[in-house]
């Protein structure tokens, strides 16, 4: 088994990946063993199943503070045969990567990925208010270019999880995220319809009403209806059609039972379009 995953190795994606190795991953064997592959964009994540260069992707879908992770919601939308099986939830605990012995004031610049600099903005404006703030492709990305500055003003953000820094650096003792109880979900997303579990605790689709009043409004009662329990829903706007939306949505069910399937024939019948993006179960 094949992982896609943000990297370099150390970022949240990279910590997910190995969590669903744990229960994905065949052992290894003679021409095929189990792995985690960094790539530099969630495009090129997805893309890397698509195309074969992998088995899977760990993809981050919503975090606790700041909502749904947008980029991936469109990403997992647009592909045409990759579906969400599993799911994971990862405890974020963000600390602050700097030169032994730099005081917080000497700091210069903070890189990170941006919802890393958003859930720490607090602590940063306090420690370090006219320190820039540099967005990084992901938390690991940002540890390396904190790296790069020889003068030791550079710092960044990453996870408790990070192991061996290098080059005098080191780690906060203390989470500086703004808010302590943080968490992100992260979705297992493989090629194939057939990848899909036969029983679920959630399914996950994304649809588009009709544009006029109450459509959401029917759209929500057929789903209360049918006694699913929705768990979050996102709106996005659809490209090239100002005004309209797609709405992602969740919900707790099996999507082996009647009630579900009936649920998804009524939604698409009364939808401009609908979608199933994944049916997954949470890895415990």
């Amino acid at each position: 088994m094949k992982i896609a995953f943000l990297g370099p190795e150390g970022s949240y994606s990279h910590l997910a990946a190995k969590e669903f190795l744990k229960v994905e991953g065949t052992g290894q064997t003679a021409g095929n063993w189990d792995e985690c592959i960094p790539f530099r964009n969630f495009p090129e994540v997805l893309n890397a199943v698509a195309c074969g260069r992998a088995d899977a992707a760990a993809l981050p879908i919503e975090n606790s503070l700041q909502g749904g992770v947008l980029q991936n919601l469109d990403l997992l939308q647009a592909s045409s045969d990759l579906y969400a099986m599993r799911e994971a939830v990862i405890r974020i605990d963000n600390r602050l990567v700097y030169k032994q012995g730099m005081k917080f004031s000497q700091i210069g610049r903070v890189y990170s990925h941006r919802q890393a600099l958003d859930q720490c903005f607090g602590f940063l404006s306090k420690e370090m208010p006219f320190a820039s703030l540099r967005e990084a492709e992901s938390t690991g990305f940002g540890i390396t270019k904190a790296m790069e500055d020889d003068t030791g003003k550079s710092a960044a953000i990453a996870g408790a999880h990070v192991e061996n820094l290098r080059g005098g650096f080191v780690m906060s003792e203390e989470c500086i995220s703004d808010e302590k109880n943080n968490f992100t979900h992260f979705l297992l997303v493989k090629k194939g319809v057939e990848t899909l579990p036969k029983n679920s605790e959630k399914i996950f689709i994304a649809t588009v009403c009709p544009h006029r009043p109450g459509s959401l409004l029917e759209l929500l009662q057929i789903i209360a209806t049918y006694g699913v329990n929705m768990t979050k829903i996102e709106s996005r706007p659809v490209k090239n059609s100002p005004g309209n939306y797609r709405f992602f949505i969740e919900a707790e069910c099996d999507i082996a039972s009647e009630n579900a399937q009936k649920m998804l024939s009524a939604v698409k019948a009364n939808t401009l379009e609908c979608k199933l993006l994944g049916a997954y179960n949470l890895q415990k």
